[in-house]
């Protein structure tokens, strides 16, 4: 995909990388641009899916990263605190900040992130459980 003059891409065109596991958490997650998908550089972004129960452990990357929650109820924790988020709000992540998100409702949580970084080989995710 020749990335210089922009593109276009459908969610539900993207395979779902999944991890289910008690270190990583549980969710879903379709990597919309990358430089390993789409030769794009200095972002990478997509769509991350938490059924009920559903979560992504507290873990840390030196990437900035933003979620926008696109619907659903969730907790999403920064450093020592606790936020609930809905369908419109938008977390600003620091480098180095330890995060987390979970399901806190009865339907599916999604939410668009955006990470600072050229691709997800580039994002060295350090989760709290795994020292």
């Amino acid at each position: 995909m020749d990335a210089s003059n922009g593109s276009v891409r459908q969610v539900e065109d993207v395979r779902t990388e999944r991890w289910d596991d008690p270190v990583r958490g549980r969710l879903g997650f379709r990597t919309l641009f990358s430089s390993e998908e789409t030769g794009t550089s200095t972002l990478t972004s997509g769509v991350a899916e938490l059924e009920r129960g559903g979560l992504l452990a507290a873990h840390r990357h030196t990437a900035a990263e933003v979620y926008l929650v696109l619907e659903g109820h969730g907790v999403v924790t920064l450093g020592d605190r606790e936020q609930e988020v809905f369908a419109g709000s938008a977390v600003s992540i620091p480098s180095d900040l330890l995060h987390g998100i979970r399901n806190a409702g009865s339907e599916t949580l999604r939410f668009f992130y955006v990470l600072a970084a050229d691709g997800m080989d580039d994002v060295e995710y350090r989760f709290e459980d795994a020292g």
